[in-house]
């Protein structure tokens, strides 16, 4: 075995321990959107699991995402041109809930502004769009959204050199002490919300680790002042094929806490709200989309 793979299956066993122990810790839950931040992520609902799986929302999986025919080599191979708003589109009434906080989680620190946020590393090319709406369904403009989520291995980048707000990042935990993740910002950015109140940024789909489904942690800022932190989520379905067949991926393999096990101690069994809606582009990547609504 090369000394590479010892190291990565070191890390992950790392971030295994880990994982479980602060699965113990006290319930955090759902509170109202606009809600404040947690500096820690787990939380045990107490939920029984919940066998219901969906593409989630509006969207579709556009038939076409085989385990076959997923791209690789990250951002790079990336073809597709970003779609239209009609992703976005819903019934004529607003029927989209006020998006609810969620704990911010120990692995954010303030990134930069950037539309590729994967800084070159490798895994399924995806394109991640978002849309903020007010409570009566209008676009908001002029918003800072911001993102962060794990590489293919579940690690989390920690160079917070430069960083405007670090102070509540648990390196150790996030990173494993790994030493490239120490010295890197992968998987971390913001932009500002169009007039169509979208931001688009080009990332991979991430991995996972212990205790927890995959994910992908949002904010979204009005001159500073947070207007909601949370956190969306994928089917079981996508990851188990992404997890078992995709050759950067396989190796870590499938994900120990799935959404139906009701088991995720962020999720719980209340997991459906927060389901991404996403499709496969012709180029083999995936297109994620979600609505934000805030009050």
């Amino acid at each position: 075995m090369s000394q590479h793979n010892t190291e990565q299956q070191a890390r992950r066993r790392f971030l295994k321990h880990l994982g479980i122990g602060l699965a113990t810790v006290p319930l955090i839950g759902l509170v109202a959107c606009g809600g404040g931040s947690d500096n820690n992520e787990v939380a045990d609902t107490g939920s029984s699991g919940d066998s219901t799986d969906s593409a989630g929302g509006t969207g579709s999986t556009g038939g076409t995402g085989s385990s076959t025919s997923w791209a690789t080599g990250g951002t790079a191979s990336m073809t597709a041109s970003f779609p239209d708003d009609s992703i976005f589109a819903t019934s004529a009434a607003c029927a989209v809930a006020l998006t609810k906080a969620m704990t911010e989680g120990p692995c954010f620190f303030a990134a930069d502004a950037l539309d590729d946020i994967s800084e070159e590393q490798v895994g399924l090319p995806m394109q991640l769009c978002l849309r903020v709406i007010d409570s009566s369904c209008n676009p908001v403009s002029g918003l800072e959204v911001e993102v962060w989520h794990c590489d293919v291995e579940g690690i989390y980048s920690g160079d917070t050199t430069g960083s405007s707000d670090s102070r509540r990042f648990s390196s150790s935990f996030c990173t494993g002490n790994d030493a490239d993740a120490l010295k890197s910002k992968w998987f971390r950015g913001y932009q500002v919300t169009d007039s169509s109140g979208r931001v688009n940024f080009k990332s991979c789909f991430p991995g996972w680790y212990s205790s927890r489904t995959i994910h992908i942690h949002f904010r979204v800022r009005n001159n500073n002042n947070d207007q909601v932190i949370s956190q969306f989520c994928f089917p079981d379905s996508l990851t188990e094929d992404i997890c078992t067949t995709h050759a950067e991926y396989k190796n870590h393999g499938i994900q120990d806490t799935t959404l139906s096990s009701g088991k995720d101690t962020v999720f719980g069994s209340n997991y459906q709200d927060y389901l991404f809606d996403y499709q496969q582009n012709s180029d083999g990547s995936i297109l994620v989309y979600k609505t934000i609504q805030i009050s």
